[in-house]
């Protein structure tokens, strides 16, 4: 009875949704309720979640209902008004940043606020060219997909876009080292600016997400990226950072991805994680760019940092540091990057393990020494850990690289699981006939 009403909603979803809306697995999951790293289907069955950053500080975080719950029934207005909730959070938030970041727009969605900041970049610069790698997504609005080149076709027919090759230690340029390695893909945004200059067209700006996430959680080659910005910034561009998959504690030791870096950036944006699924995101970024922008453009969001959305916001932010989830992605992020190297030893299978905190990537090979990628074995290996109650997906490239990114009141108990469950999958896929 159960598969048949998932069957039946999956047919009723085509006829609203369409065809090709995507959904997870082969066999889509119908989920019903989510606590924590948990998630239970409408069967009762409960999965692991180790995919979703979207619940940054667990599903149904109860600071996070309750804040909701007590502003909405008190009172939600847009921005225009004077609310304690709204400065009060930007205040907080902004405190996370270096200094010369003090300033912030919100908006609703990660899509608006890289929207948000390319407007900015190409009033401040009066340029209009943006340098991304060519495995980018930043959202998928008109504007932000001309910039994502991995997967939006607006990206193939742009004149204001130029990418440069993914900066992969693994599958290094040139098979070159250290930092060789880093200045040739310097070299490759040098090029990129060069190619913007030959056609006319000056360079606003590089947004990059500082993990590389999509890319495939990358290790990238120390010193490049503050030569990519020092190019950027001679020819009249700056640096926008996106952190809607690495922010907010979740590489552990920094409470920002790009403070990892020796590397400022003029502007951040920010998104998923930042409301616990509720609709939240924003633009931090140097204050006179800020105000330049604004006070031509006067930007306003309706439902953007609302008094209720501020007060979520508030509630992530408390969460984070009343539970001590940092340090946590420090330790069970030890923890999980050891076992999977322990794994690593024994399935030829893991051809690199990736880890940033509370993130980790395993990029999955048939050869170690030709570096094959394995995308089938891949999608089989997430198809069947979802079978087995635990939910991870993939990414990259070639689409062959685990992606592990679970809520951040992940432990050690769930660390377990996921290793022991990973163990047998790759296992039984090694097994398998599978290309």
């Amino acid at each position: 009875m159960a598969s048949n009403q998932v069957q039946d909603l999956l047919s009723r979803r085509y006829r609203v949704m369409g065809q090709h809306s995507p959904l997870f697995y082969e066999r889509p999951l119908q989920l019903v309720r989510g606590e924590g790293v948990w998630l239970w289907d409408q069967e009762g069955k409960r999965y692991l979640d180790v995919y979703n950053n979207v619940p940054h500080v667990g599903h149904c975080n109860p600071r996070v209902v309750e804040a909701m719950s007590r502003q909405a029934s008190t009172l939600n207005v847009h921005t225009r008004y004077l609310h304690n909730n709204i400065v009060d959070y930007l205040e907080r938030l902004t405190g996370t940043f270096n200094e010369g970041l003090e300033m912030a727009m919100l908006t609703c969605t990660g899509s608006e606020a890289n929207e948000l900041a390319l407007r900015m970049a190409r009033f401040c610069t009066g340029a209009q060219g943006i340098i991304v790698t060519n495995f980018a997504y930043h959202g998928n609005t008109e504007a932000v997909a001309e910039i994502g080149t991995g997967f939006m076709p607006e990206s193939r027919t742009t004149k204001r876009v130029k990418s440069f090759p993914i900066p992969d230690s693994y599958r290094p340029l040139n098979g070159l080292e250290g930092d060789d390695l880093a200045q040739a893909y310097a070299d490759q945004v040098q090029q990129a600016i060069d190619e913007f200059h030959s056609e006319g067209v000056q360079v606003a700006g590089i947004l990059v997400c500082p993990d590389f996430a999509n890319e495939g959680l990358l290790n990238v080659p120390k010193g490049f990226l503050e030569k990519a910005v020092a190019k950027v910034r001679q020819a009249g561009g700056v640096f926008i950072a996106d952190e809607v998959q690495a922010g907010f504690g979740r590489s552990g030791k920094h409470f920002w991805a790009h403070q990892w870096y020796d590397v400022t950036p003029d502007i951040v944006t920010m998104g998923k994680p930042m409301g616990n699924g509720h609709p939240l995101a924003g633009v931090v970024a140097r204050p006179d760019m800020i105000e330049a922008f604004s006070k031509e453009a006067m930007y306003f969001n309706t439902f953007g940092g609302s008094p209720v959305s501020c007060a979520v916001g508030m509630a992530v932010l408390d969460a984070l540091e009343n539970d001590n989830l940092m340090q946590n992605a420090v330790t069970t992020g030890a923890y999980v990057t050891e076992g999977l190297r322990k794994l690593q030893q024994r399935h030829e299978l893991i051809g690199e393990v990736r880890e940033l905190g509370m993130f980790f990537g395993v990029e999955l090979v048939q050869d170690r020494v030709l570096k094959t990628p394995a995308k089938a074995k891949a999608r089989s290996v997430i198809n069947l850990m979802r079978d087995k109650g635990v939910l991870i997906s993939t990414t990259g490239v070639h689409g062959a690289i685990l992606k592990l990114r679970p809520p951040m009141p992940f432990q050690i108990e769930h660390a377990d699981m996921l290793l022991h469950t990973l163990d047998e999958v790759l296992t039984q896929v090694a097994c398998q006939e599978v290309v």
